[in-house]
């Protein structure tokens, strides 16, 4: 994808005065205008396929779906569209997981004054935008399971299911799930205990501890 003349952006995090601040630092720049907002993973999922963006940036941890979840519904939907995960996160497994759902780079929020510039305009290039301990991880992690022989496991979970999780320990009832992923209760249900299998847990209890080592909901 050829690099655009103004980069055309949408710019997703639950609280406003962030995306204030933020937008304030993208605007400020002649190649890059903030085009579109949005403060949860479907909301930005939606405006981004209703827009023309070339670039989404989203926060890691919001409601309905992550930033993970909503790069990954992405990048299946809209391939050519490049994606970067904002995060107050120094942390190693959000960084893994953001690339594995496809974003082009990973920017901590405490120096994103400094790094979201740069970020933005690598991610157009094609490149990706590694902060410094995040290449660490990413070099250190290679070497050892390349000495164990070892790929990175499958995760047991699937998209869908991992929104249900998301959306059980965001304390919705099933009917209501059932109303925002469109999909039937007995879906719904199905789902479940599908998931308490896979995950050998037996109560909305154990999914919400699970969501949140995931990633998938704040404590």
């Amino acid at each position: 994808m050829p690099t655009p003349l103004k980069t055309r952006v949408l710019l997703a995090d639950d609280h406003a005065v962030v995306r204030s601040g933020l937008r304030a630092v993208l605007d400020g720049e002649p190649d890059i205008e903030v085009v579109a907002e949005a403060q949860d993973g479907i909301e930005a999922v939606e405006k981004t396929l209703a827009g023309e963006i070339d670039l989404a940036i989203l926060d890691v941890s919001m409601p309905r779906l992550t930033g993970l979840q909503a790069t990954a519904e992405l990048r299946r939907r809209r391939g050519d569209l490049r994606v970067l995960i904002l995060s107050v996160h120094d942390n190693e497994q959000y960084f893994f997981e953001a690339l594995k759902a496809g974003a082009s780079g990973y920017v901590l929020k405490s120096s994103a004054n400094r790094d979201l510039i740069d970020a933005c305009r690598a991610a157009m290039r094609g490149e990706s935008f590694l902060y410094p301990n995040a290449v660490t991880a990413l070099v250190r992690e290679y070497l050892e399971q390349a000495r164990r022989g070892e790929t990175a496991p499958e995760d047991p979970l699937t998209p869908r299911e991992l929104q249900v999780v998301k959306l059980i320990a965001e304390g919705h009832s099933s009917d209501q799930i059932a109303e925002e992923l469109v999909i039937s209760r007995k879906t719904v249900d199905h789902h479940r205990a599908n998931i308490l299998g896979k995950l050998g847990m037996r109560n909305v209890a154990d999914l919400t501890r699970y969501a949140i080592r995931r990633g998938l909901i704040q404590p």
